[in-house]
């Protein structure tokens, strides 16, 4: 009877703890699947700024300066997104929204440019795009919230090693872009 008790406590501790490291891991691996979702919105809107750029050039060539800025974030946020922290992603984010923001400024000296409809397109594209990375973001604080209460909490805490799974750094934006960029149509 004793040799029973045992076989059936091992087993319970054995398929508990199969399902807690299932369970860390799924949550990490949401996490991780979140991010990408912002890396997504990021690669969406970098992908619009060429078409903007291009479009206020043929208007405002003489603002070279402004368009090579968002060049260059751009080029910064792609690069954070392949290798960069959380917050190395945010503060590459917040340079392309500043340089962005200049980009639009320019365009509105220009009545004949905002009165383009390829110029108003493209505005509306970044605007649904904002709204897609908002909800991104939103959607991997969610993720990262459950994994980090999981990976702080009885008896989650003790497993969370044995499945390689520690807390993750929530998207915040940089003390410098505390609101989305203005965006002007």
């Amino acid at each position: 009877m004793g040799y029973v008790i045992a076989v059936v406590v091992i087993v319970l501790v054995v398929g508990f703890g199969v399902v807690a490291f299932n369970k860390l891991r799924r949550a990490d691996i949401k996490a991780q699947e979140a991010l990408g979702g912002i890396d997504v919105q990021l690669t969406r809107r970098a992908d619009l700024i060429p078409n903007v750029v291009a479009t206020v050039k043929g208007y405002a060539a003489h603002e070279s300066g402004v368009l090579e800025a968002v060049t260059a974030a751009r080029a910064a946020v792609t690069a954070a997104s392949k290798s960069g922290s959380v917050a190395d992603r945010a503060t590459a984010e917040a340079a392309l929204d500043r340089s962005l923001v200049n980009v639009l400024a320019v365009a509105e000296a220009y009545p004949e440019l905002k009165a383009s409809a390829n110029f108003v397109a493209l505005q509306q594209e970044l605007g649904e795009t904002e709204d897609q990375l908002a909800f991104a973001r939103q959607y991997y604080n969610d993720a990262v919230a459950s994994l980090n209460t999981a990976v702080v909490t009885l008896p989650w805490m003790v497993l969370a090693p044995m499945a390689a799974v520690h807390k993750r750094d929530f998207y915040e934006a940089p003390d410098t872009h505390q609101a989305p960029p203005q965006v002007a149509f």
